[in-house]
């Protein structure tokens, strides 16, 4: 089977879609870096001065983002009642894994390949232990998702698989702590991993994702919660007054906050389970004390 066909080896253009929007973040940084080396001398590439650094940022990014799109699948097959969506899940994932494993090796790049300053930095800088603790990890998943690995696991491969979730936190304090001052995306990607948590708490606990009013208010307590955690952050780890960060959520001058981000996201989502309905037969999608009453 290769990657852009389904079980039965036809060809399948949610796969190809999905392959290609994988490849495309690593081509346009690779396009980036040519350019740069090939720019005339005294000159800056489409990477700036510091084209290691940059890509050892993108790919970080990008790992992130395509483990939180990872996670999308499972509440998004249900919210959307695409069950064929499920076949993605471990591309995305191991993606992700692709992106991490590249954020490593350019940060070893970044120290001429000096095995023993790395080892110290990530021993000795915390944000690097935790977000190396998330890269392995990240490994444990992608070497264990294959079908032989899912066969030979059992049951266990489940309970395993749940670590994601731990990555999750991991990798997205690390994304704070390393940012610094500016953390607009740390906070967005935050809010957006509350989002994809707050799903599976509501389906766990019974409540119907396919339910617009379930879905808004969940969009309201992520939302909400993102907020928490941006005035939380300047409160504890910047010299910069909360107070602000609270007044800047209700400003739409010069941006527009994390927060509302995560509300549009999650008000979207809520939008497609209520137009769903009207382009077919919703298949039902009940929480766990649902199904188990009806059983």
């Amino acid at each position: 089977m290769t990657p852009w066909t389904d079980r039965s080896g036809k060809f399948s253009p949610l796969k190809a879609a999905v392959l290609a929007g994988a490849c495309l973040p690593a081509l346009w940084l690779a396009w980036q870096a040519a350019s740069g080396a090939l720019a005339p001398t005294g000159t800056v590439g489409p990477l700036g001065p510091r084209p290691v650094t940059e890509a050892i940022h993108e790919t970080g990014d990008w790992a992130i983002r395509f483990l939180w799109i990872s996670l999308a699948v499972t509440p998004l097959r249900r919210i959307a009642n695409w069950p064929k969506l499920i076949m993605v899940r471990r591309m995305l994932g191991v993606t992700a894994l692709c992106y991490a494993l590249a954020h490593f090796t350019l940060y070893t790049v970044d120290l001429k390949f000096d095995l023993v300053r790395v080892a110290s930095e990530i021993a000795l800088r915390f944000y690097l232990t935790i977000g190396f603790v998330a890269l392995i990890g990240l490994v444990a998943l992608g070497s264990t998702s294959t079908d032989a690995a899912i066969r030979r696991l059992g049951g266990n491969w489940g309970r395993l698989h749940k670590i994601v979730y731990a990555i999750g936190l991991l990798a997205a304090f690390h994304y704070f702590i390393q940012s610094k001052a500016d953390v607009y995306e740390p906070t967005l990607m935050a809010g957006f991993f509350l989002l994809l948590m707050f799903y599976r708490l509501a389906h766990w606990r019974g409540f119907a994702l396919t339910s617009p009013f379930v879905l808004a208010a969940i969009a309201i307590v992520a939302g909400l919660a993102t907020v928490a955690i941006e005035y939380a952050w300047y409160a504890l780890a910047t010299g910069v007054p909360p107070g602000r960060v609270l007044a800047a959520n209700l400003q739409f001058s010069f941006s527009i906050r994390p927060a509302w981000w995560v509300l549009a996201v999650g008000l979207a989502v809520a939008a497609v389970a209520l137009v769903r309905p009207r382009f077919g037969k919703a298949a039902p999608a009940r929480g766990r004390r649902t199904a188990k009453a009806a059983a």
